[in-house]
Protein backbone atom coordinates (compact mmCIF):
# COMPACT_ATOMS: atom_id res chain seq x y z
CA UNK A 1 0.00 0.00 0.00
CA UNK A 2 0.71 3.63 0.09
CA UNK A 3 2.50 4.92 2.76
CA UNK A 4 -0.32 7.00 4.75
CA UNK A 5 -0.54 10.44 3.92
CA UNK A 6 -2.21 13.52 5.22
CA UNK A 7 -6.38 13.23 6.80
CA UNK A 8 -8.47 15.81 6.19
CA UNK A 9 -9.29 17.68 9.27
CA UNK A 10 -5.74 16.98 10.75
CA UNK A 11 -2.36 18.46 10.74
CA UNK A 12 -1.00 18.56 6.99
CA UNK A 13 1.94 17.14 8.07
CA UNK A 14 -0.01 14.37 10.23
CA UNK A 15 0.65 10.67 9.25
CA UNK A 16 -2.14 8.70 9.34
CA UNK A 17 -3.42 5.66 11.03
CA UNK A 18 -6.74 4.11 12.19
CA UNK A 19 -8.54 4.07 14.87
CA UNK A 20 -10.87 1.05 15.72
CA UNK A 21 -13.11 1.42 18.77
CA UNK A 22 -16.02 0.34 20.45
CA UNK A 23 -17.12 -1.50 24.02
CA UNK A 24 -15.79 -4.60 25.05
CA UNK A 25 -17.18 -7.82 22.99
CA UNK A 26 -17.96 -5.65 20.00
CA UNK A 27 -15.37 -7.55 17.51
CA UNK A 28 -12.74 -4.50 17.30
CA UNK A 29 -10.07 -7.26 16.80
CA UNK A 30 -11.76 -9.46 13.92
CA UNK A 31 -12.58 -6.06 12.34
CA UNK A 32 -9.14 -4.79 13.16
CA UNK A 33 -7.25 -7.78 11.45
CA UNK A 34 -9.38 -7.39 8.37
CA UNK A 35 -8.56 -4.08 7.83
CA UNK A 36 -4.73 -4.88 8.66
CA UNK A 37 -5.23 -7.71 5.72
CA UNK A 38 -7.08 -5.70 3.30
CA UNK A 39 -4.70 -2.16 3.71
CA UNK A 40 -1.43 -3.68 4.64
CA UNK A 41 -1.53 -3.03 8.45
CA UNK A 42 -0.26 -3.54 11.74
CA UNK A 43 -2.34 -3.97 15.17
CA UNK A 44 -1.45 -1.89 17.67
CA UNK A 45 -3.69 -3.00 20.72
CA UNK A 46 -5.08 -0.26 23.19
CA UNK A 47 -6.42 -2.28 25.85
CA UNK A 48 -5.36 -1.68 29.48
CA UNK A 49 -5.03 -5.22 30.54
CA UNK A 50 -3.95 -7.06 27.10
CA UNK A 51 -0.21 -5.27 28.15
CA UNK A 52 0.02 -7.99 31.04
CA UNK A 53 1.46 -11.31 30.71
CA UNK A 54 -0.42 -14.53 31.55
CA UNK A 55 -3.73 -13.01 31.03
CA UNK A 56 -5.12 -14.39 28.05
CA UNK A 57 -8.15 -15.44 29.10
CA UNK A 58 -9.94 -12.34 31.12
CA UNK A 59 -8.46 -9.73 28.79
CA UNK A 60 -9.80 -11.83 25.53
CA UNK A 61 -6.62 -10.99 24.39
CA UNK A 62 -6.26 -12.21 20.69
CA UNK A 63 -4.93 -16.19 19.94
CA UNK A 64 -2.42 -16.76 17.36
CA UNK A 65 -5.55 -17.96 14.57
CA UNK A 66 -7.31 -14.81 15.26
CA UNK A 67 -4.18 -12.74 14.44
CA UNK A 68 -4.58 -14.58 11.34
CA UNK A 69 -0.78 -13.51 10.47
CA UNK A 70 -1.28 -10.08 11.05
CA UNK A 71 1.36 -8.36 13.55
CA UNK A 72 0.16 -7.39 16.78
CA UNK A 73 2.19 -5.08 19.08
CA UNK A 74 1.23 -4.12 22.93
CA UNK A 75 -0.10 -7.36 23.84
CA UNK A 76 1.73 -9.56 26.78
CA UNK A 77 4.51 -6.88 27.07
CA UNK A 78 4.54 -6.05 30.66
CA UNK A 79 4.41 -8.30 33.93
CA UNK A 80 1.33 -8.18 35.46
CA UNK A 81 2.62 -6.37 38.57
CA UNK A 82 3.53 -3.31 36.83
CA UNK A 83 1.96 -0.20 37.22
CA UNK A 84 1.17 1.18 33.31
CA UNK A 85 -0.74 4.60 32.69
CA UNK A 86 -1.75 6.69 29.61
CA UNK A 87 1.37 8.61 29.40
CA UNK A 88 3.68 5.17 29.66
CA UNK A 89 0.87 3.76 27.09
CA UNK A 90 1.81 6.35 24.65
CA UNK A 91 5.69 6.80 25.54
CA UNK A 92 5.78 2.56 24.62
CA UNK A 93 3.48 3.07 21.72
CA UNK A 94 4.36 5.95 19.68
CA UNK A 95 7.93 4.24 18.67
CA UNK A 96 5.91 1.18 17.28
CA UNK A 97 3.28 3.42 15.64
CA UNK A 98 6.40 5.23 14.01
CA UNK A 99 8.14 2.34 13.17
CA UNK A 100 5.04 0.66 11.48
CA UNK A 101 4.71 4.27 9.49
CA UNK A 102 8.41 3.86 8.60
CA UNK A 103 7.63 0.80 7.16
CA UNK A 104 4.87 2.21 4.49
CA UNK A 105 2.62 0.06 6.63
CA UNK A 106 -0.47 1.34 7.94
CA UNK A 107 -0.72 1.20 12.16
CA UNK A 108 -4.38 0.23 13.02
CA UNK A 109 -5.46 0.75 16.87
CA UNK A 110 -7.56 -1.37 18.21
CA UNK A 111 -9.25 -0.94 21.71
CA UNK A 112 -11.53 0.29 23.99
CA UNK A 113 -9.35 1.86 26.52
CA UNK A 114 -10.14 5.87 25.33
CA UNK A 115 -8.15 7.25 27.34
CA UNK A 116 -5.08 5.42 26.30
CA UNK A 117 -6.27 5.70 22.62
CA UNK A 118 -6.37 9.38 22.88
CA UNK A 119 -2.94 9.61 24.62
CA UNK A 120 -0.99 7.94 21.62
CA UNK A 121 -2.68 9.91 18.95
CA UNK A 122 -2.17 13.11 20.18
CA UNK A 123 1.28 12.61 21.07
CA UNK A 124 1.41 15.57 23.17
CA UNK A 125 3.12 14.38 26.08
CA UNK A 126 1.93 14.37 29.75
CA UNK A 127 2.81 17.02 32.60
CA UNK A 128 5.68 15.46 34.78
CA UNK A 129 5.07 13.46 37.94
CA UNK A 130 5.01 9.69 38.38
CA UNK A 131 3.16 7.25 41.04
CA UNK A 132 6.41 6.06 42.41
CA UNK A 133 8.31 9.51 42.39
CA UNK A 134 9.30 11.13 46.14
CA UNK A 135 6.53 13.73 45.72
CA UNK A 136 3.89 11.56 45.31
CA UNK A 137 4.94 9.26 48.01
CA UNK A 138 5.10 12.56 50.04
CA UNK A 139 1.90 13.20 49.26
CA UNK A 140 0.23 9.63 50.15
CA UNK A 141 1.90 9.74 53.16
CA UNK A 142 -0.03 12.89 53.94
CA UNK A 143 -2.92 11.51 52.84
CA UNK A 144 -3.04 8.62 55.07
CA UNK A 145 -1.98 10.81 57.72
CA UNK A 146 -4.34 13.91 57.26
CA UNK A 147 -6.96 12.74 54.98
CA UNK A 148 -8.38 14.87 51.80
CA UNK A 149 -9.01 17.80 53.40
CA UNK A 150 -5.70 19.29 53.93
CA UNK A 151 -4.51 18.03 50.60
CA UNK A 152 -7.32 19.76 49.11
CA UNK A 153 -7.28 22.91 50.57
CA UNK A 154 -3.29 22.97 49.61
CA UNK A 155 -4.54 22.74 45.82
CA UNK A 156 -7.06 25.03 46.25
CA UNK A 157 -4.40 27.45 46.77
CA UNK A 158 -2.05 26.60 44.19
CA UNK A 159 -4.55 25.27 41.51
CA UNK A 160 -8.29 26.80 42.10
CA UNK A 161 -10.07 25.42 39.09
CA UNK A 162 -8.87 21.82 39.56
CA UNK A 163 -9.84 22.05 43.34
CA UNK A 164 -13.17 23.30 42.00
CA UNK A 165 -13.48 20.72 39.69
CA UNK A 166 -12.19 17.49 41.67
CA UNK A 167 -14.34 15.58 43.65
CA UNK A 168 -13.30 15.29 47.29
CA UNK A 169 -13.58 11.44 47.21
CA UNK A 170 -11.26 11.28 44.08
CA UNK A 171 -8.01 11.02 45.76
CA UNK A 172 -5.75 9.85 42.91
CA UNK A 173 -6.45 12.88 40.49
CA UNK A 174 -5.76 15.44 43.41
CA UNK A 175 -2.99 13.96 44.30
CA UNK A 176 -2.05 13.59 40.52
CA UNK A 177 -2.80 17.57 40.50
CA UNK A 178 -0.58 18.70 43.15
CA UNK A 179 2.67 16.59 42.37
CA UNK A 180 1.97 17.94 38.63
CA UNK A 181 2.11 21.71 40.35
CA UNK A 182 5.07 20.64 42.92
CA UNK A 183 7.24 19.59 40.60
CA UNK A 184 6.75 21.76 37.88
CA UNK A 185 5.29 25.08 39.37
CA UNK A 186 2.74 25.00 36.31
CA UNK A 187 -0.77 23.75 37.31
CA UNK A 188 -2.21 20.81 35.36
CA UNK A 189 -4.76 23.25 34.27
CA UNK A 190 -2.42 25.06 32.65
CA UNK A 191 -0.68 22.06 31.36
CA UNK A 192 -4.24 20.51 29.53
CA UNK A 193 -5.13 24.20 28.41
CA UNK A 194 -1.67 24.13 26.08
CA UNK A 195 -1.80 20.69 25.25
CA UNK A 196 -5.48 21.47 23.61
CA UNK A 197 -4.20 23.80 21.59
CA UNK A 198 -1.90 21.84 20.13
CA UNK A 199 -2.35 19.36 16.81
CA UNK A 200 -2.21 15.88 16.89
CA UNK A 201 0.58 13.66 16.19
CA UNK A 202 -1.79 11.62 14.03
CA UNK A 203 -4.06 12.31 11.79
CA UNK A 204 -6.75 9.61 13.03
CA UNK A 205 -9.63 7.75 11.13
CA UNK A 206 -12.14 6.72 13.55
CA UNK A 207 -13.94 3.79 13.38
CA UNK A 208 -16.24 2.52 15.95
CA UNK A 209 -18.57 -0.37 16.41
CA UNK A 210 -21.82 -0.85 19.08
CA UNK A 211 -24.83 -2.70 18.87
CA UNK A 212 -28.06 -1.04 17.70
CA UNK A 213 -29.91 -2.60 20.64
CA UNK A 214 -28.19 -2.72 23.80
CA UNK A 215 -29.50 -5.85 24.69
CA UNK A 216 -27.83 -7.76 22.00
CA UNK A 217 -24.36 -6.17 23.32
CA UNK A 218 -25.28 -7.79 26.59
CA UNK A 219 -26.17 -10.64 25.61
CA UNK A 220 -22.81 -11.01 23.62
CA UNK A 221 -20.66 -9.81 26.85
CA UNK A 222 -22.68 -12.80 29.34
CA UNK A 223 -21.47 -15.41 26.26
CA UNK A 224 -18.05 -13.86 26.21
CA UNK A 225 -17.79 -14.15 30.08
CA UNK A 226 -19.50 -17.43 30.06
CA UNK A 227 -16.58 -18.55 27.56
CA UNK A 228 -13.98 -17.21 29.39
CA UNK A 229 -14.91 -19.24 32.64
CA UNK A 230 -14.53 -22.17 30.07
CA UNK A 231 -11.39 -21.95 29.27
CA UNK A 232 -10.05 -21.24 32.56
CA UNK A 233 -10.16 -17.78 34.12
CA UNK A 234 -10.32 -19.35 37.50
CA UNK A 235 -7.00 -21.13 36.96
CA UNK A 236 -5.61 -18.14 35.20
CA UNK A 237 -6.20 -16.25 38.32
CA UNK A 238 -4.52 -19.83 40.34
CA UNK A 239 -1.70 -19.27 38.46
CA UNK A 240 -1.03 -15.23 38.66
CA UNK A 241 -0.93 -15.74 42.74
CA UNK A 242 1.15 -18.70 42.16
CA UNK A 243 4.21 -16.58 40.27
CA UNK A 244 3.73 -14.84 43.61
CA UNK A 245 1.69 -11.50 42.26
CA UNK A 246 0.65 -9.50 44.87
CA UNK A 247 -3.38 -9.73 45.39
CA UNK A 248 -3.58 -6.03 45.22
CA UNK A 249 -1.99 -5.76 41.78
CA UNK A 250 -3.17 -3.14 39.03
CA UNK A 251 -3.74 -6.18 37.18
CA UNK A 252 -5.62 -8.44 39.75
CA UNK A 253 -8.23 -5.45 40.12
CA UNK A 254 -9.16 -6.01 36.31
CA UNK A 255 -12.80 -7.69 35.48
CA UNK A 256 -12.66 -10.70 36.00
CA UNK A 257 -9.70 -11.33 37.82
CA UNK A 258 -10.78 -9.70 41.00
CA UNK A 259 -14.06 -11.30 41.00
CA UNK A 260 -12.64 -14.60 40.66
CA UNK A 261 -9.73 -14.61 43.24
CA UNK A 262 -12.78 -13.57 45.80
CA UNK A 263 -13.78 -17.42 44.53
CA UNK A 264 -9.97 -18.62 45.72
CA UNK A 265 -10.07 -17.08 49.05
CA UNK A 266 -13.58 -18.48 49.94
CA UNK A 267 -15.44 -14.88 49.74
CA UNK A 268 -17.23 -16.23 46.71
CA UNK A 269 -18.56 -19.16 44.81
CA UNK A 270 -18.15 -19.86 41.00
CA UNK A 271 -21.70 -19.06 40.07
CA UNK A 272 -21.47 -15.76 42.30
CA UNK A 273 -18.30 -14.82 40.41
CA UNK A 274 -19.70 -15.79 37.33
CA UNK A 275 -22.20 -12.93 37.91
CA UNK A 276 -20.43 -10.25 38.98
CA UNK A 277 -17.97 -10.59 36.01
CA UNK A 278 -21.17 -10.02 33.49
CA UNK A 279 -22.60 -7.28 35.51
CA UNK A 280 -19.29 -5.23 35.82
CA UNK A 281 -18.02 -6.15 32.23
CA UNK A 282 -21.75 -4.78 30.94
CA UNK A 283 -21.05 -1.69 33.44
CA UNK A 284 -17.54 -1.18 32.18
CA UNK A 285 -19.16 -1.06 28.18
CA UNK A 286 -21.08 1.52 28.89
CA UNK A 287 -18.93 3.55 30.14
CA UNK A 288 -16.63 2.63 27.40
CA UNK A 289 -19.64 4.26 25.21
CA UNK A 290 -19.75 7.43 26.87
CA UNK A 291 -16.26 8.23 27.03
CA UNK A 292 -16.06 7.75 22.74
CA UNK A 293 -19.54 9.03 21.87
CA UNK A 294 -17.85 12.24 23.46
CA UNK A 295 -16.07 12.25 20.11
CA UNK A 296 -17.21 13.48 16.92
CA UNK A 297 -14.66 12.08 14.77
CA UNK A 298 -15.87 8.37 15.15
CA UNK A 299 -17.64 6.85 12.07
CA UNK A 300 -20.12 4.80 14.21
CA UNK A 301 -20.81 0.92 12.46
CA UNK A 302 -24.34 -0.45 14.39
CA UNK A 303 -24.49 -4.13 14.56
CA UNK A 304 -28.00 -5.26 14.27
CA UNK A 305 -28.51 -8.65 16.40
CA UNK A 306 -25.75 -10.58 14.71
CA UNK A 307 -21.93 -9.08 13.54
CA UNK A 308 -21.75 -8.95 10.17
CA UNK A 309 -18.07 -8.32 9.58
CA UNK A 310 -18.40 -8.49 5.85
CA UNK A 311 -20.82 -5.54 5.99
CA UNK A 312 -18.27 -3.79 8.58
CA UNK A 313 -15.46 -4.42 6.07
CA UNK A 314 -17.41 -3.03 3.41
CA UNK A 315 -18.19 0.31 5.05
CA UNK A 316 -15.09 0.61 6.90
CA UNK A 317 -13.40 0.22 3.81
CA UNK A 318 -15.54 3.09 1.95
CA UNK A 319 -15.06 5.35 5.25
CA UNK A 320 -11.09 4.73 4.40
CA UNK A 321 -11.26 5.16 1.00
CA UNK A 322 -12.96 8.27 1.59
CA UNK A 323 -10.14 9.79 3.71
CA UNK A 324 -7.29 8.78 1.40
CA UNK A 325 -6.04 5.33 2.84
CA UNK A 326 -5.69 2.99 -0.38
Amino acid sequence: MNRPGPWAGASEMAPKIVCVVGPTACGKTTLGVLLAKKFGGEVVSADSMQIYRGMTIGTAAPTEEEMDGVPHHMIAVSDPAEQWSAARYAQEAVPIIDGILARGKLPILVGGTGLWIDAAVKGHGFAAGCAGGAVRRELEERLAAEGIGPLLEELRQADPESAERLHPADEKRILRALEVYRETGKTITAHNEETKALPPRYGAVWIGLQFADRADMKALIDQRVDRMAEAGLLEEVRALLSRGLPRNATALQAIGYKEFLGVLEGTATEAEALAEVKLRSRQYAKRQLTWLRRNPAIHWIFWEKDRDFARALQVSTEILTAAGVS
